[in-house]
């Protein structure tokens, strides 16, 4: 094989694994290596859930030697590489040893336990503090800000931690923690900290936020030493950092000293990259239009896997529709959405501005459902028996119960019974981290053909949760008309049905449904190896190295439109219950 062939590295480092791929110029996958990850759990706090850099960048290297050995390309071969991760704080003194952030003793000293995951809700109180503000920085995130961003997370830590350990800490989105790591150069990337750190799109950090919620050391007289990104130290996405590879860091990965790597994205971001540039599939032929820059702002990237993202960008030169004023704006500050994050700025594409939205669990939800329902060890069993996934099992029980009640479809098998899935919290478009779920229509039922129904009603729930999203999306400004999968849940067929019925638009799943994110992450590496800087051109990349997807088109009949039109009203109302009864009861409490 010929060395002047190249080849780009994705590393994606998720929830629960460290995953390396080898990606050829054509978007090819050639090679792929994932390795699992520790997260910490407290017995004694389900908010809390901990992680250490030492750790993933171990399996990183393992990941990247894999693939290396399994593809027989040589490392010369190899031009760039780029990192997307999970949006979670990782913390270190200045020499990048990690810093214990887990609560005691030990916490602010050296120690592996230095991450906060993303999941980890231990500063709901500074969030509280944070929201009171009514910092501009809050505009910037959907006017509430989660306390599963990073600067809450900042806070509690500097509560619980001695001020001299405090002050030898710097604290990176965990993206921007591992190009630090490869290149050894702190440089920040606009996705990380615009999205997660508080950091304005065209203003940059606000020191009277810091000041006014107990953080003001972290000014450091306009240097942000502890937060990086001051004086136009801050990169967008797969902009080279520094001179690439250091020499620890080729040498741990195998790889050669200098080869590029790109600025980072948070791991959602490299979904919305690794697919949005896709043609489909339609009937058996693929669409024979290229997808144009401007189509993007049609389309939204839903990443999903144990909770989901929903990604949207426009650029700030684009037109769109308000639905209330039926007027043209201009949407040169982006498109502001009451419980969704952002917009922000430069987080991919350098003059665009994207919004976030998502849901705090939703593959998380679905194994909830199953694993803690009393017929799930019969579940387990009958599926070991018939040699198939549970999943599978589930369907088969769905189907006998849609023959024995003679209807057409699940959802007419279901109808009867509501399900409201903020089990952790409602990260949009409610913004509430009090959220929790409910399902009324409950009976004295504890079979699996129970269990089947609830598994199908989790599905119902989450499509639910998306449209919610999507019209939240489009009624302040966007004008989304298609839904581009990735993550897990695109393999589950009559989710993403459900997905294209629940919100009237067509859903367009990837090549492959495990792969979208690390290859998002692999063009950051071509990006940088090849220097591009114009968006225009970081499209044509998308567009070549994305593989043709699936079209899955709404099908439901007018019975059952009308009936997830119906549980979709429901929906929205019990949310307004749930806030009603929670002050009702506040009430009574004082």
């Amino acid at each position: 094989m010929s060395n002047d062939t190249p080849y780009f590295i994705g590393i994606d480092i998720g929830t629960g694994s460290a995953r390396a791929s080898l990606v050829a110029q054509n978007g090819e996958i050639k090679a792929s290596s994932t390795k699992d990850t520790i997260t910490w759990r407290d017995q004694h706090d389900h908010r809390i859930f901990e992680q250490s850099t030492n750790n993933i960048w171990e399996q990183i290297c393992t990941a990247v030697k894999d693939v290396l050995k399994h593809s027989n390309i040589p490392a010369t071969a190899v031009k760039g590489l780029g990192f997307d991760a999970t949006c979670s704080l990782a913390v270190s003194d200045f020499e990048g040893n990690p810093v214990t952030v887990t609560k005691g003793s030990g916490i602010g000293k050296s120690g592996d336990r230095n991450i906060i995951l993303w999941a980890d809700h231990r500063a709901e109180k500074e969030a509280e503090l944070i929201n009171s503000t009514g910092s501009i920085v809050l505009n910037y995130v959907g006017g509430t800000m989660s306390l599963e961003m990073e600067v809450p997370k900042i806070l509690w830590l500097k509560k619980h931690m001695d001020p001299a350990l405090f002050a030898r800490c710097q604290f990176f989105d965990l993206p921007d923690f591992f190009t630090y790591k490869a290149t050894e150069d702190n440089t920040r990337s606009f996705c990380s900290t615009t999205c997660k750190c508080s950091y304005v799109p065209d203003k940059g950090w606000q020191p009277d936020f810091f000041e006014r919620i107990g953080l003001g050391e972290l000014v450091d007289g306009g240097n942000w030493k502890q937060m990086g990104a001051a004086k136009g130290q801050v990169q967008t996405a797969g902009s080279p950092v520094a001179r690439g590879l250091s020499p620890k860091a080729a040498e741990e990965l195998g790889l050669v000293e200098g080869t590029a790597v790109g600025s980072g994205l948070i791991d959602a971001y490299a979904g919305w990259m690794g697919t949005v540039a896709a043609r489909y599939m339609e009937n058996g032929q693929l669409s024979n239009i290229l997808p144009s820059l401007d189509e993007s702002r049609h389309r939204l990237a839903a990443v999903a896997g144990t909770s989901t993202c929903h990604i949207v960008q426009v650029s700030c030169l684009a037109q769109s529709i308000s639905i209330q004023m039926k007027t043209l704006l201009q949407s040169r500050e982006g498109v502001f959405v009451k419980g969704v994050w952002g917009p922000y700025r430069d987080a991919a594409f350098p003059g665009w501005w994207m919004n976030e939205g998502g849901q705090s669990s939703t593959g998380q939800l679905i194994d909830f459902i199953i694993t803690t329902h009393t017929a799930y060890p019969e579940l387990q069993e009958r599926a070991k028996q018939e040699g198939k996934a549970i999943h599978l099992v589930l369907l088969d029980v769905l189907e006998k119960l849609r023959h024995e009640n003679h209807v057409d479809t699940y959802t007419e098998l279901t109808k009867d019974v509501h399900f409201y899935p903020d089990f952790h919290g409602n990260r949009s478009p409610i913004a509430d981290s009090r959220m929790r779920g409910s399902i009324v229509g409950l009976e004295l039922d504890s079979s699996i053909a129970d269990l089947a129904r609830k598994y199908y009603l989790t599905l119902e729930a989450i499509a639910l949760q998306t449209r919610h999203i999507v019209d939240a999306l489009n009624t302040a400004g966007h004008d989304i008309t298609s839904l581009y999968m990735s993550g897990g849940q695109a393999k589950n067929v009559v989710m993403m049905q459900l997905f294209a019925d629940t919100c009237g638009i067509p859903v367009i799943l990837p090549k492959s449904h495990s792969e979208a994110v690390v290859l998002g992450a692999a063009m950051l590496g071509r990006i940088a190896a090849e220097g591009v800087k114009d968006g225009e051109d970081m499209w044509k990349i998308m567009v070549e190295m994305t593989p043709a997807g699936t079209l899955v088109t709404p099908g439901a009949s007018l019975t059952v439109k009308k009936l997830l039109d119906a549980k979709y009203k429901i929906f929205r109302e019990m949310i307004d219950i749930q806030k009603r009864w929670r002050q009702q009861i506040e009430e009574a409490s004082h």
